[in-house]
């Protein structure tokens, strides 16, 4: 057992501002060693999302006490029997591991893994374990990651090794934002290029797929929708050919749309900006019981699809290669949507992100060992 310093929630907090009423402790965490199946990971980066800001106001419920933290990088230090990584590779986490055996595994990506998802409710690894502790009580898995930490073990069917050359601000965001954002424009509406695409939210997921879609232009237009004016501006920056307000729409349409805000409004939003025969894919993740409203006959008569897409639909062993490669060719420029800071402002942070002002915030663990046996 190990002690590592790691961001617990005790218990869920919706009172803003969240530097005063402070969530997220920074405590002295005791780690057990990875058990078969499993890998220590040193956390280099990791990505604050609204999936973490859902459990701390308690929109998506998950129990308490729990590590933060789903979109990270870090170095192998250890493995378990069984594992075929390598100490000192570089890794990448995924927020829903897949076991490969149940029928939701077997749907390419359409479908999320049953016992992975189990397990992300649960708070535990994948084969249902806890390697977590304060003074001697279980400590909960956040997305079978927990990386608002200095080391953490996770089920290495969570993890995706990268190039050590990827910087680790970059590479953590491929585990989430991008892998969540690119596939539901590559894998869901599976866009070639061709079609003209919106994206609606242009929070880390939305300013992914709209880069997503940029570096994978062909003859395409790309329509940016947010009510954030600063965000607009760092999207026409990033490529996007017209950026605007939900209330500056005016009859604009795609034939590809990306619903990434996560709001009953930004839904209603994306269908109306999605063309004749069009497609909306919705990957935000609203609170429980929020409702849209919408007219049925505009998707009979207009013939349009929409499509529920999770962790964007991928497969995040085939799908993140690709998005490393489309950022080695200059095509991915991840490094202009993330801002680091340290792990210690993590409360300041999370006020930011409630707030809509950033696109991507990426923590930086204090660089320090292990202590214990």
């Amino acid at each position: 057992m190990k002690l590592i310093q790691a961001a617990v929630l005790e218990q869920r907090e919706n009172s803003r501002p969240y530097v005063q009423h402070r969530p997220l402790t920074l405590r002295e965490v005791q780690l057990d060693a990875p058990g078969p199946g499993e890998v220590l990971v040193r956390i280099t980066a990791a990505g604050l999302c609204h999936s973490d800001l859902s459990v701390i106001d308690g929109n998506r419920p998950r129990p308490v006490p729990m590590v933060l933290g789903h979109e990270s990088a870090g170095i192998v230090e250890q493995v378990g029997a069984g594992v075929d990584l390598e100490i000192g590779q570089q890794v990448i986490s995924v927020f829903l591991p897949r076991c490969e055996n149940c029928a939701a595994c077997a749907t390419g990506g359409k479908l999320p893994c049953t016992a992975g998802t189990e397990a992300n409710t649960a708070g535990t690894l994948l084969t249902g374990a806890r390697r977590l502790q304060v003074d001697g009580h279980s400590v909960h898995h956040h997305l079978g990651v927990s990386a608002f930490a200095q080391y953490a073990v996770m089920d290495a069917r969570s993890v995706v090794p990268v190039g050590n050359d990827v910087p680790p601000e970059v590479a953590a965001v491929l585990g989430c934002a991008v892998l969540t954002g690119g596939g539901a424009l590559r894998n869901a509406a599976r866009a070639t290029g061709s079609e003209d695409v919106a994206i609606v939210g242009l929070g880390g997921v939305g300013m992914a797929a709209l880069l997503v879609a940029v570096g994978q232009r062909t003859t395409g237009t790309i329509l940016a929708i947010d009510a954030n004016e600063d965000k607009l501006a760092v999207a026409l920056e990033l490529g996007a050919d017209q950026a605007c307000t939900p209330q500056e729409l005016r009859g604009c349409t795609a034939s590809i749309v990306i619903e990434a805000a996560g709001h009953p409004r930004a839904f209603e939003t994306a269908l109306e900006a999605t063309a004749v025969g069009g497609t909306l894919v919705t990957v935000g993740l609203p609170a429980p019981g929020a409702m849209s409203s919408i007219e049925p006959l505009s998707l009979t008569a207009g013939a349009r699809t929409i499509i529920g897409s999770y962790m964007g639909s991928a497969l995040p062993a085939k799908d993140i290669p690709y998005y490393e490669g489309l950022w080695r060719a200059g095509k991915l420029p991840l490094q202009q949507l993330v801002r680091t800071r340290p792990m210690a402002e993590i409360n300041e942070a999370l006020d930011e992100l409630a707030e809509g002002r950033s696109v991507r915030q990426v923590l930086l663990p204090l660089d320090v060992g292990l202590r214990g046996d």
